[in-house]
């Protein structure tokens, strides 16, 4: 059996609660809403699931879901599926907390750390996970080094979902842009990725690349993590109790973003719905966003391609990209040998289901399948699963994560930079100030 769960004062129940919850901003997670919470298993055949996908991601999940009931028809399944970020994350850690959470619950890895720091994870023994072959090396490493704690494994990763370039087959191919095989050519340094916007532009008449950046914080944070990182820099240090932002670097970004604007070659003028119609409509040629909206395009008819983001600055330090996983997590609470191998059966039932999850667009982290024909062929989601192993993941923080506080602040500058409202150093001088009131706040887990 598990151990028991902790005693909380009132103080740390608070306090975990608010520090799991932080942050409610866009990511790769559609809307859900909750049809009544079930927490702790009632009976012995029952396995309560707390989810945060919606729109194609959440009908995805239904299908695993039908596909572990049909394999497991002794097991009632009761699944329930809540807004993601601050309401799922603050009901998922009160639920913890008071001892009625569910089974199985879905978690980015950039949060995990912040909910095993509160105590609210349970460790996930290797024994037991062997014995549902999910051993290390069943898995892609980066997303499985993030699920560790100390060398304790508290997450199962099923994906990684990174920062990535749509194309437009048909504008591309009118620009020159496309190599003998129909696929964008690769696209390397500062000069070739405005090279590659402009004669694009020149074939739309209109934009070279759609972004979304009005009303808008987690894009922004996306691309200048990516470039940031591409440079080598860091944002944080010391569980987020320093800010070690590289000022020439960050500065040398936000420059970039910012001439992007000026030029018109990637306007700060778009939200993220006239970001996805303006590509959709064949007004730019390039779309930078997460892989989930590979649906909305397949639907749209859009003629289209899906690449790794440009290796801007990555020739001296290697190819970077920001990104996040989803992962299965059994939250903290007294638990028996039979009830833990039943949860741990139902992860493996969506790991060995990761093509159902490819098909929306993220890249499976359960290598069984991603190393297969069957992945390989899947086009064009294969294209640029190499991604995954230059994943780059927030920085640690209790206020770092998917959606977190550190996001919204660090996007909001950023995004104000892209849109030309704010100058790239009075940007920055935000961005640092901002993030040192919260690294002098003292974590409230």
């Amino acid at each position: 059996m598990t151990a028991d769960p902790p005693r909380i004062s009132r103080r740390g129940f608070l306090g975990g609660a608010l520090a799991v919850g932080l942050g409610a901003g866009l990511t790769g997670c559609s809307a859900g809403v909750g049809s009544g919470l079930l927490g702790a298993s009632s009976s012995a055949d029952t396995l309560a699931y707390w989810n945060l996908f919606g729109g194609g991601d959440g009908k995805r999940m239904q299908a695993m879901q039908a596909g572990f009931r049909a394999a497991a028809p002794t097991v009632d399944l009761k699944a329930v599926t809540l807004d993601w970020g601050n309401p799922y994350y603050t009901k998922l850690a009160l639920a913890t907390i008071g001892d009625k959470p569910p089974d199985v619950a879905v978690s980015h890895l950039t949060r995990m750390k912040t909910l095993q720091a509160a105590n609210l994870l349970a460790e996930l023994p290797a024994s037991a996970l062997a014995a549902h072959g999910m051993t290390p090396q069943n898995f892609n490493q980066k997303a499985w080094q993030a699920s560790q704690v100390d060398g304790k494994v508290y997450a199962i990763p099923i994906d990684t979902h990174p920062f990535v370039c749509f194309y437009n087959t048909e504008v591309c191919q009118k620009a020159g842009l496309l190599d003998s095989s129909g696929a964008l050519a690769p696209i390397v340094g500062e000069e070739a990725f405005v090279d590659a916007l402009r004669r694009a532009k020149a074939v739309t008449g209109q934009y070279g690349a759609a972004i979304a950046v009005q009303s808008e914080l987690a894009t922004p944070w996306r691309i200048y993590q990516t470039l940031y990182s591409q440079l080598g820099g860091e944002m944080l240090a010391d569980d987020g109790t320093r800010i070690v932002i590289d000022d020439a670097r960050a500065t040398r970004v936000l420059e970039f973003l910012a001439r992007l604007d000026r030029e018109q070659l990637m306007p700060g003028s778009l939200d993220y719905q006239g970001s996805i119609a303006t590509f959709a409509n064949g007004r730019a040629g390039f779309f930078l966003q997460g892989e989930w909206e590979i649906t909305t395009f397949q639907d749209a008819k859009t003629p289209f391609g899906m690449t790794t983001f440009p290796n801007v600055y990555g020739g001296a330090s290697g190819y970077a990209v920001q990104a996040d996983s989803h992962a299965l997590v059994l939250p903290r609470r007294d638990r028996s040998d039979a009830e833990l191998d039943r949860a741990l059966g139902f992860v493996r039932s969506m790991l060995d289901q990761s093509d159902v999850w490819a098909a929306g667009g993220h890249v499976p982290a359960w290598l069984p399948y991603r190393d297969s024909p069957a992945y390989a062929q899947l086009a064009p989601q294969s294209s640029y699963a190499s991604a995954a192993d230059a994943a780059v993941y927030d920085p640690d923080g209790w206020y770092s994560g998917s959606g977190s506080n550190f996001e919204i602040v660090v996007g909001g500058s950023v995004g104000a930079v892209m849109s030309g409202l704010v100058p790239p150093a009075a940007g920055l001088a935000q961005i640092k100030d901002k993030l040192q009131v919260l690294a002098d706040t003292r974590p409230p887990v």
